[in-house]
C-alpha cells in the first residue's frame, strides 16, 4: 500500500482483496471518483485478446447456442469485438456457421430467408412476426439457389384478408437484380438508385446467390473499428472440447480459417485440458488458444505453464448457470478476476472476464479488476442477431436463454455434455436453467450504448484506456469501497412506484 495513501478516499484492490475471508461480486464494490481533465472522445477501451490479437471493442459474445452463431459473430466483428462460435451441434454445422463469417462482405446476407410460390401469406405473417422482417424472395424450391421468381414484402399482403392465399397470387415478379456478387459498391449503388427495400444478386442463370438489404446499407455504412485479419475478413472464434472427437474438430476449424478456438469446460483445470493444449501446441503453433473457465491463480499457473494465450475466467456466476448451488464450487466473480488477472498480468496473459455482467457499470469494474475483455451471454440474447425467434407471453416479446449446462442444452447434443464432463450413458445433472429474456433490439444499437458507458465510467474515474487502468490498479492509484447492503440499494433506482430501464 503507498505510504501517502489517503484511507478517507477509498482503499486499493490490493487491500480490499486481501485483508478479507469474503468473495465479492461486482455489486459488492464501488470505484471513487478522480479528476476529469479529458472527454470521452479520449478514452481508448482497444484490449488484449490474446497474447497476439487485440480488439478495438473489448467484447466478446459467449459460446452459447441461444447466443452465438454466424449472424452474432459477424455483428460482433464489424463493431470491432469478436464471437466465439458454440459447438453444440456437430463438426460440419459449426464449420459451416464459421464459413460464413468468413464469407461475409458488409451490406450482403448470405442466407436469407426463402419461400417457395405455393407457400402462403401465413408463412409470412409468421416469419415477420418471429423473425422480426417480411421481405422475402420466392425462389422455384423455396431454397437458396432456386431460380428467382419474386419478392415478397409488407406491401404486398397487408391487405390480404385471406392469409391462406399463395404467395404466387401477391408476390413482385418486376424486379430490379444483379449479378455482380463480387462488387460491393457496384450492388449499393443499384440499392440506392432504385429505391427498392431490397436486392437480389443472381447468377447467370437466374438462381439467388445472395440478398441486400437497405436498413443493413444504411446501418452499417462503416466500420472502421472492425475485427479482421491480415486478409481483411472478420475475425471470428470458435470453442472446441477435449474429447478425441474435438481434434477432429478443429483440425476442420484451423483449416476453415478460425482465428482464435476457446477450450470449453466449466472447470477448466483439467488433465483433458491440458492434454488438448498440448496437442493443439505441437500441431497448431500458430493457432490462438484460450484455456478455462478457472476462478484461482493456482488454475491460471497450470494453464499458462501449458501454454495458453488467454484465460476465461469465470464459474457459476452467469444469471443462467446453478454451478455454485448445485456443485458448492466456484467463486463470486469480482474476486475471480482480481486474482487470476493479478497473476496472469505477469505473465503478460490477458483473461476475459466471465459471467455477472449486466450492466455497463459491472464491463467497467471488471476492466478495473484486471480484465482485459468481458465475455456476454444474457446481456446479448435476445438481441436480433442472437439465434432463435422471438415469441410473445403476456404482451412482451421474449427469445429463449438457456445455460449450456441446462438439461435442454445437453439434450440437444454432445458439446454441452462434454463441457460438464459428462459420458453419454451417466446420469445427466444439470449446471444450468433454460428461461426466456426480453427483445433488446439490436446489437448495432447495444454495443455502441455499452461502449458509451463504459467511457463515462472510466473518464468518472479518470482512466483514459484499459491498460492505464490495469497500471493504476497495480500501483494501487484506483480506488474502491465495499458497499453493504443499504448501500447497493441506494446506488440503484429506489422511491419510485414505477420506472423504464433501457433495454
Amino acid at each position: 500500500m503507498a505510504a501517502n495513501f489517503d484511507a478517507a478516499d477509498g482503499h486499493p484492490a490490493s487491500l480490499i482483496f486481501s485483508q478479507t475471508i469474503f468473495g465479492f461480486t461486482y455489486d459488492d464494490i464501488i470505484m471513487m471518483p478522480d479528476h476529469i481533465d479529458f472527454p470521452t472522445s479520449d478514452v481508448c477501451l482497444e484490449s488484449k485478446l490474446t497474447r497476439h490479437l487485440t480488439l478495438k471493442t473489448p467484447f466478446v459474445s459467449s459460446p452459447m447456442d441461444t447466443v452465438t452463431e454466424s449472424r452474432m459473430a459477424i455483428s460482433m466483428a464489424l463493431q470491432g469485438g469478436i464471437g466465439f462460435i458454440h459447438y453444440n451441434f456437430g463438426i460440419e454445422e459449426q464449420l459451416n456457421e464459421l464459413k460464413l463469417v468468413k464469407r461475409f462482405e458488409n451490406g450482403f446476407i448470405l442466407e436469407p430467408m426463402v419461400l417457395g410460390p405455393n407457400h402462403t401469406v401465413r408463412d409470412v405473417l409468421e416469419i415477420r412476426e418471429n423473425m422480426g422482417f417480411s421481405g422475402i424472395p420466392i425462389t422455384d424450391s423455396g431454397k437458396m439457389g432456386g431460380k428467382l421468381l419474386g419478392l415478397v414484402t409488407s406491401r404486398d399482403i397487408d391487405f390480404i384478408t385471406d392469409i391462406n392465399t399463395s404467395l404466387r397470387e401477391v408476390m413482385t415478379a418486376d424486379l430490379v437484380t444483379t449479378n455482380k456478387p463480387d462488387n460491393l459498391a457496384e450492388c449499393q449503388k443499384i440499392l440506392k438508385e432504385c429505391k427498392k427495400g431490397k436486392l437480389p444478386i443472381v447468377n447467370e442463370s437466374n438462381e439467388l446467390i445472395a440478398l441486400m438489404a437497405r436498413r443493413d446499407l444504411m446501418r452499417k455504412k462503416d466500420f472502421p473499428l472492425a475485427t479482421v485479419n491480415k486478409e481483411r475478413h472478420l475475425m471470428c472464434g470458435a470453442t472446441i472440447g477435449t474429447r478425441e472427437t474435438d481434434k477432429e474438430r478443429v483440425k476442420g476449424l484451423v483449416a476453415a480459417g478460425v482465428d482464435v478456438v476457446i477450450i470449453d469446460s466449466s472447470q477448466g483445470d483439467s488433465i483433458y485440458q491440458l492434454d488438448m493444449i498440448q496437442h493443439l501446441r505441437s500441431n497448431y503453433p500458430d493457432l490462438n488458444i484460450i484455456g478455462g473457465n478457472i476462478i484461482t491463480r493456482r488454475q491460471a499457473k497450470r494453464l499458462i505453464d501449458a501454454g495458453v494465450d488467454g484465460l476465461r475466467v469465470g464459474m457459476g456466476s452467469g444469471s443462467i448457470c446453478t454451478t455454485q448451488e448445485v456443485c458448492a464450487v466456484g467463486r463470486a466473480q469480482a474476486s475471480a478476476v482480481y486474482h487470476v488477472a493479478k497473476h496472469a498480468h505477469q505473465a503478460g496473459i490477458p483473461i476475459i472476464a466471465d459471467g455477472g455482467i449486466s450492466s455497463s457499470g459491472h464491463i467497467v469494474k471488471a476492466f478495473t479488476l484486471g480484465a482485459s475483455t468481458v465475455m456476454m451471454g444474457s446481456m446479448l440474447a435476445g438481441t436480433e442477431e442472437s439465434p432463435g425467434e422471438y415469441f410473445t407471453k403476456d404482451g412482451i416479446r421474449l427469445k429463449k436463454y438457456r445455460g449450456m449446462g441446462s438439461m435442454d442444452a445437453m439434450n440437444r447434443a454432445a458439446g454441452s455434455q462434454d463441457r460438464y464432463f459428462i459420458k453419454e450413458k451417466s446420469i445427466k445433472v444439470a449446471q444450468g436453467v433454460s428461461g426466456s429474456v426480453v427483445d433488446k433490439g439490436s446489437v448495432y444499437d447495444l454495443i455502441p450504448y455499452l461502449t458509451q458507458g463504459v467511457k463515462h465510467g472510466f473518464q468518472d474515474a479518470g482512466i483514459k484506456s484499459i491498460s492505464d487502468a490495469h497500471e493504476k490498479l497495480y500501483g494501487d492509484k484506483l480506488t474502491f469501497e465495499v458497499r453493504s447492503g443499504a448501500a447497493q440499494r441506494e446506488g440503484g433506482v429506489h422511491n419510485l412506484h414505477s420506472f423504464e430501464k433501457p433495454r
